[in-house]
């Protein structure tokens, strides 16, 4: 008799310890940007970088539709079938396989496809955000692509996507979309208090400080989900305020677990806890409104009129 049972669903929130995938992590870290400077060279400039950045999908992450003339193209990363792949807005495809490649042929490859779908681009070949940049078309060092641990990530993203948008949709002020900023590998949503705020420092490696003062030129609290690195060595949730109100890293948040990285300014929760939590929407969520919260407190937002706490819709 034919076993004809379901497969087993895969874990939701599976595991992803840093260690097991840094070296794919580093180079699908430079891929994405190759692609998100792509978006960046033909988009025009949107408050916040909010033109940059990649949005997750059912298969993997998107730039979304980029104008190239009076065409327009989209450039996705599927991590189910581990291929990269280019559309048109007439009809026209192209693309190749994920794996392990250095950057520079990673590089190669995409530019040669756009070129053969009559779609030329240069972007600036200088990675951001990253120590020591090498340029894209001279990278052989990062070639690292391990397929699984690739699926994985992004199947966080996916979870993390769907509870951010909840989160996301209890704010009625100014509010970023969730999106995926590949500067730094994170996902990331940001609230606004409708205020402007004090010119940023900047010191961002290899990053314009005129770029870094745009994106918080409002005072703004800001979560998402990043998979790790530097002083914190493991996937984690984060949230952060800017300008960082007086009392901010000593605000009681929850759940059990997080903490206030003084490295990094901003409250930390390791991705295991909300892994292995009863509840990991529940978990998850408790962490973006308590931080939330006391960065809107301590700052004097206006959360009556910047809030709701439930579905508009009737019967919601």
């Amino acid at each position: 008799m034919t076993d004809t049972a379901a497969p087993s669903a895969p874990e939701t929130w599976p595991a992803l310890p840093l260690a097991a995938w840094e070296d794919t992590r580093a180079t699908l870290h430079l891929w994405a940007q190759i692609v998100g400077k792509v978006r960046l060279a033909q988009s025009p400039w949107i408050n916040h970088s909010w033109h940059v950045t990649l949005y997750v999908t059912a298969r993997g992450l998107t730039t979304s539709p980029i104008p190239h003339g009076e065409r327009s193209f989209e450039i996705e990363f599927d991590f189910v079938s581990h291929r990269l792949v280019v559309r048109t807005s007439d009809g026209a495809s192209g693309g190749f396989d994920l794996r392990p490649q250095p950057v520079a042929a990673f590089y190669a490859s995409l530019m040669s496809e756009m070129r053969r779908l009559g779609l030329p681009v240069e972007i600036h070949r200088r990675p951001n955000e990253v120590p020591d940049p090498i340029p894209f078309d001279e990278d052989e060092l990062h070639c690292s692509y391990d397929a699984e641990y690739a699926h994985r990530f992004w199947r966080i993203l996916v979870q993390a996507n769907r509870v951010l948008t909840d989160f996301r949709a209890r704010f009625l002020g100014k509010c970023s979309p969730v999106h995926f900023f590949w500067g730094a590998l994170d996902l990331a949503v940001t609230r606004f208090s409708g205020r402007r705020a004090p010119p940023h420092p900047g010191g961002v490696p290899n990053l314009p400080d005129w770029v870094t003062r745009e994106a918080y030129s409002e005072e703004a609290s800001s979560c998402g989900f990043w998979p790790g690195g530097g002083p914190v060595p493991y996937p984690a949730f984060y949230a952060y305020a800017y300008p960082e109100p007086a009392g901010f890293a000593a605000a009681p948040v929850r759940p059990d677990g997080a903490f206030y990285s003084d490295a990094l300014g901003e409250f930390i929760l390791p991705y295991d806890v909300v892994r292995q939590a009863a509840s990991p929407d529940r978990t998850l969520l408790e962490f973006l409104q308590t931080t939330y919260a006391a960065a809107a407190d301590l700052a004097g937002w206006d959360r009556a009129a910047l809030e709701r706490d439930r579905d508009p819709r009737p019967g919601a």
